[in-house]
């Protein structure tokens, strides 16, 4: 590899692309363990409104967040078409209930830039970035803040 390809090799982000609430969004893919289609979760009494329930991994149980819910896009109505992105979050592995996952893709790190001043200080705790991709913004979702300290998964 040349000297001048490196810098770009090192600053590239690969992410995973999915839809929630009709809108795009993103994380890195290093964070995602599998991507499993919708299947309904045991539903835990009490729980926040945005937790779906709890599923079964291989005999791990996990929660499912409704990334919908939790991004204050209202909540989904799940359906077979809707998907299960399993990531791990610090030392935690949680499922994200997704519309669907639309791409894998790789993008230098100065194509995503920092989230405009305009939007609340609510929407700019859930997204880190934004990226430009063809005709479409793709937000980058700061995976640690989308389960609080109190349900066991902290920054």
């Amino acid at each position: 590899m040349s000297a001048a390809a490196e810098p770009i090799a090192v600053t590239q982000r690969e992410i995973v692309s999915f839809r929630v609430a009709g809108q795009d969004f993103c994380i890195d893919i290093g964070s995602v363990r599998e991507i499993r289609g919708w299947t309904p979760t045991t539903v835990l009494p009490h729980a926040p409104d945005y937790i779906r329930g709890v599923m079964n991994l291989r005999g791990a149980v996990l929660p499912v967040v409704d990334l919908s819910a939790r991004l204050g896009l209202g909540a989904a109505e799940p359906s077979e078409r809707h998907v299960v992105i399993i990531v791990t979050i610090g030392s935690k592995t949680v499922g994200l209930l997704v519309e669907a996952v639309s791409d894998i893709l790789s993008a230098p790190g100065e194509d995503f830039k920092p989230t405009p001043d305009v939007v609340s200080d609510k929407a700019k705790a859930f997204v880190e970035a934004v990226l430009s991709v063809e005709d479409r913004l793709i937000r980058l979702i700061e995976l640690d803040l989308i389960m609080p300290a109190t349900l066991g998964v902290v920054k």
